[in-house]
């Protein structure tokens, strides 16, 4: 399965694919390209470095969400995506783009969904005073950070941390557990039920 993986920052998640997929770890998955909206965002060097195709579709340089997606979905096609990854990927999806991707995209969101969606989820958990954090790996749809769970990791909130250090640990299990979910999605092995997610 060739998957494009999205992004708009830093990229490591996506280093943590690209470090699985050369292990073999997502096989059949096979990163095809990597895609940001952001043209000076880091990640996109990060794909370079591994000989990935590196594409920036500059959101601002559209009028309007449907139009920039248009943009992104001739990349995907150019490139023969069958799925999509996001991997800090900081833009909401229209339902029209969601809707012809159904069951083929997946994000990564740090926090243990439904508990703070959106952005800034470490800093949100921390203002709540919440005792435990993590990460879920879902299907995105048309709501915000709410789609169907894939699998969660928790990682605890610790007396001492801020928004940077909670984030951080938080990524170790984004890590591990991004590219396990990939792989199950190139071997076809996540079905959808209703609000559930099976493993076959």
């Amino acid at each position: 399965m060739k998957i494009a993986v999205l992004v708009s920052g830093r990229g490591s998640n996506l280093r943590a694919l690209l470090d699985a997929e050369r292990s073999g770890a997502i096989a059949p998955g096979e990163i095809c390209c990597v895609v940001a909206n952001r043209p000076a965002a880091p990640a996109l060097d990060v794909a370079r470095a591994a000989g990935k195709p590196a594409i920036a579709v500059d959101h601002t340089a559209y009028a309007d969400r449907e139009s920039f997606e248009a943009a992104v979905a001739q990349q995907l096609a150019a490139h023969g995506a069958e799925a999509i990854v996001l991997a800090g990927f900081m833009r909401v999806l229209t339902p029209g783009f969601v809707s012809a991707w159904a069951g083929r995209i997946v994000n990564t969101h740090p926090s243990l969904l439904p508990a703070f969606p959106g952005v800034r989820a470490p800093e949100q958990a921390i203002a709540h005073g919440a005792k435990v954090s993590g990460c879920t790996i879902h299907f995105v749809d048309n709501t915000l950070d709410g789609g169907p769970i894939i699998a969660q990791a928790a990682v605890p909130v610790l007396a001492t941390d801020d928004a940077k250090s909670l984030h951080e640990r938080i990524r170790e299990q984004e890590h591990r557990m991004l590219p396990e979910a990939v792989k199950l999605l190139a071997d076809g092995k996540l079905a959808i039920d209703g609000r559930c997610v099976r493993i076959e």
